[in-house]
């Protein structure tokens, strides 16, 4: 994708006067659609479809040689991916029903309102990007491959849940529609980011902004940026984020945190794709990619009021769910090697070997902060590591019994302390330690420490209890 240049595949004027033509582009231009080819005469444009690949065609319905009636039944033939939006001077209820019935997209009459005209081509670009994304998604989930893995290095896994999303990433990156991207803090929604700024083929910056806490007025300002003379202080003009990430991806963290006046001027740029400087009067248009991130329950902060749904329904052309880290076990130990080698190399030590047990008591924690907080857990560890194998003492201070893994029964369901049941006759507390002491080893995979720690007892006083049970 060119730098500044919207729809990626140039939209196709097609109609006998120049005038038109030159009005019409000047329209579309104006509102960012600046990727627009023409063509006077309708007896070339099977050529030129069949030399460039186009996004949209507008086609006038009477003109000489080839009228667009003939030769909307080609184009939909020959190339049924490009919705067509027929132009006429003809008022006529028929003549629409035939345009429509031989596969037209949309039908508009001369003289064209710039607003119905802007409307209907923009409709017609997300029409084909989203017809676009779903050939590739099938693609992408059948053939089982990453067309750009590179894009996805800096993410660590090898779970298959995360690998389809990278296939939805790969299907959805090159398009211009809004994504949200939603998970748990610490699940790393801002390196998804990136990644679909990479897949995107764009040229132009990836921008991040944390948006949680911020008023108005500095939203408004850092943002959109502003004129000299805007406000007290403002000495001279100043470039918003939009207009830095121009060409990119503006990526907006904490979304679910933006006050309601913001949002609504979020939602007019997502709408109209243009915005106003503080102080300026003169509209600018954003070709910006807006990828927006949260790790709070957007759909129950709309029902209380404190999130816009029309502006929820915008953000939310494109949704990713990152899965927490307590769903995606197995990749715990890449994260943990590659975090050992990065904390090692970072204090200048040797990479410490991790200890067995290690992984058997991350099976039993439920990772609050996810892979960041894994991340801190291993930093802080290889920190005050000597040599040899990297010491628990560390991981057994901070990770607490409050947070360990409830189980799940045979049909899914978690067993919590209120959902114990007993049968008519109730077991002796000597069997209901034996069980229960029984079921925490089998969690600690026979690791006695973990047992007891899941227990809440020490060590030794769980060895006593084992010597006295092999005892009877």
């Amino acid at each position: 994708m060119k730098h500044g240049i919207f729809p990626s595949f140039p939209v196709l004027l097609v109609d006998d006067e120049m005038r038109f033509l030159e009005s019409v582009n000047f329209t579309l231009s104006a509102a960012g659609v600046n990727n627009v080819i023409e063509c006077q005469d309708s007896r070339d444009v099977m050529k030129v479809l069949s030399g460039q690949r186009v996004s949209v065609i507008v086609l006038d319905l009477f003109m000489p040689f080839v009228s667009g009636l003939e030769l909307l039944p080609e184009i939909t033939r020959d190339y049924p991916e490009i919705p067509v939006i027929m132009i006429t001077a003809v008022n006529e209820l028929d003549t629409a029903v035939a345009c429509m019935k031989s596969g037209a997209h949309d039908y508009l009459v001369k003289p064209v309102d710039d607003e119905r005209l802007i409307t209907a081509v923009k409709r017609a670009i997300q029409f084909a990007e989203m017809r676009e994304e779903n050939t590739l998604l099938k693609h992408y989930l059948l053939s089982d491959e990453l067309e750009h893995p590179g894009s996805f290095a800096e993410i660590i896994t090898q779970n298959n849940t995360m690998r389809s999303i990278f296939q939805y990433i790969e299907a959805v990156g090159g398009t211009s529609l809004p994504i949200l991207v939603t998970g748990e803090t610490g699940v790393g929604k801002e390196l998804v980011a990136r990644a679909i700024h990479k897949t995107s083929g764009r040229k132009g910056e990836f921008t991040a902004v944390n948006v949680a806490g911020v008023d108005d007025k500095l939203f408004s300002d850092m943002l959109f940026g502003h004129k000299k003379g805007a406000f007290t202080g403002a000495d001279q003009e100043r470039k918003g984020m939009i207009e830095r990430s121009s060409g990119g991806t503006l990526f907006l963290d904490e979304i679910g945190d933006l006050a309601i006046e913001s949002q609504v001027k979020l939602l007019r740029l997502l709408q109209e794709g243009q915005y106003y400087p503080v102080g300026s009067d003169v509209p600018k248009i954003s070709d910006a990619r807006v990828v927006a991130a949260t790790n709070r329950d957007i759909e129950s902060i709309q029902e209380s009021g404190q999130f816009r749904k029309d502006l929820y329904y915008r953000l939310e052309a494109h949704h990713i769910h990152i899965p927490p880290l307590r769903e995606r076990p197995d990749d715990i130990p890449f994260l943990v090697d590659n975090f050992l080698k990065a904390a090692a190399e970072s204090f200048k030590k040797k990479a410490p070997t991790p200890p067995k047990e290690l992984f058997t008591l991350f099976s039993t924690y439920q990772f609050p902060g996810n892979v960041r907080e894994l991340q801190g857990l291993i930093n802080d560890a290889v920190s005050t590591h000597k040599s040899g194998i990297l010491s628990m003492d560390s991981f057994r201070a901070k990770i607490s019994r409050k947070h360990r893994v409830p189980k799940t029964g045979a049909q899914g369901e978690v067993d919590h302390f209120s959902g114990i049941s007993f049968s008519e006759q109730l077991p002796t507390l000597k069997e209901a330690e034996q069980k229960l002491i029984q079921e925490a080893m089998k969690r600690a995979n026979g690791n006695q420490s973990i047992a007891a720690e899941i227990l809440g007892m020490s060590r030794r006083a769980l060895n006593n209890r084992l010597m006295r049970n092999q005892k009877k």
